[in-house]
């Protein structure tokens, strides 16, 4: 099996990424992403997108810094289902963690669907430690175009960044 190192590079997501981000969701999903760019400006926000050498963006992820005070709330993490399994969901999370010690906060903290082992066992790896659990909700497009609120369990996760 041939093996083949592309370079990623890390930057800020913009409006104009959203039409190739479809693979991250539906049209209310980009909706909920083009809002919290609009928080960037504020510096409430940071937008992440990680990108092969083509600029297209293959996984995205949010740093809300308003959430919890103190920390930093990675939420909206996805990774392009073709190149999960990559080492490109860690990337993404250090750099967010980078961002977040950047503005001298040392806690980071996210929330993962209960049902979502896969994720959950990427944020234990990265150190993240569960300490509760939260119910969430967020609007949905069905695939006739009517959206409906999705209502889960979540476990809260944080970390102590150095």
């Amino acid at each position: 099996m041939a093996e083949t190192m592309v370079p990623l590079t890390i930057r800020d997501l913009t409006h104009h990424d959203l039409p190739l981000c479809t693979w991250s969701g539906s049209n209310t999903h980009l909706a909920s992403v083009a809002k919290a760019l609009d928080r960037v400006a504020h510096g409430e926000v940071d937008y992440l997108a990680v990108c092969p050498p083509s600029g297209l963006p293959v996984a995205i992820g949010g740093i809300d810094y308003a959430k919890a005070p103190g920390a930093g709330t990675l939420w909206q993490l996805a990774v392009h289902t073709a190149m999960q399994s990559c080492g490109i969901g860690t990337i993404l999370i250090q750099t967010a963690e980078q961002r977040i010690r950047a503005r001298n906060l040392h806690r980071a903290e996210l929330s993962v669907e209960e049902h979502n082992s896969r994720a959950r066992a990427l944020y234990e790896r990265l150190g993240y430690v569960a300490y509760g659990r939260a119910p969430e909700s967020w609007d949905v497009e069905a695939p006739d175009g009517s959206t409906t609120r999705y209502e889960t369990v979540c476990t809260l996760m944080r970390k102590q960044l150095p």
